[in-house]
């Protein structure tokens, strides 16, 4: 009996002293020089309003919010297959990588935005678009792009029609379920279907 006791004892010091905190995991998961396999790079959402009827100071809340949303259906759905917005931030403002997208955003720039994955190791990267037409009607746009190949393996658009913000989180939310899908898919071995 007294051996047992001690067993009790001592096993939550050992794995107390092997367990990694989360940050530090979720961090090297992330990290350029080691990334996750099937690792993600999720670039800001980009802001369209050059064809909308009105502008209006909040539309530039309408990228903050959708990026918000993606990245954070993203981390739930992949854990930590997604690689850091700040690494990822970082990389897509480099000036060598101005030249490569016109001098436009990296955002918006396929090959750009392929650049970034290779620079940081990723399998995948996310790019998205949301833009204005009217008030009551905007259009998100997102692809998901094989680094590897080069291959947009999901090119998607959906109109959004109604009050903006829950159109928006609704439509960010779908389009990241069937990203994070496709990513698990193509990580198992499997074809993906059709999105």
């Amino acid at each position: 009996m007294g051996a047992l006791l001690s067993r009790r004892r001592i096993l939550p010091a050992i794995v107390a002293a092997f367990a990694l905190p989360a940050a530090a995991l979720a961090q090297s998961a992330s990290s350029p020089g080691d990334p996750a396999p099937g690792s993600v790079v999720v670039h800001n959402v980009a802001l369209y309003t050059a064809g909308a009827n009105l502008k209006e100071a909040s539309d530039s809340g309408r990228a903050a919010l959708a990026t918000a949303v993606l990245r954070g259906k993203l981390a739930e759905l992949l854990g930590p297959a997604l690689v850091d917005s700040a690494t990822v931030e970082r990389d897509a403002h480099d000036p060598r990588l101005r030249a490569l997208a016109g001098d436009q955003a990296c955002n918006v720039i396929v090959a750009c935005a392929r650049q970034v994955g290779r620079d940081l190791g990723a399998a995948w990267v996310v790019m998205a678009k949301v833009s204005k037409t009217s008030n009551l009607i905007w259009l998100l746009t997102g692809q998901l792009i094989n680094v590897g190949t080069g291959e947009i393996v999901m090119d998607d658009s959906t109109e959004l029609k109604g009050d903006p913000e829950p159109m928006i989180r609704a439509g960010v939310r779908i389009f990241a379920e069937r990203v994070a899908r496709i990513v698990k898919q193509r990580a198992g071995g499997q074809r993906a279907e059709r999105p």
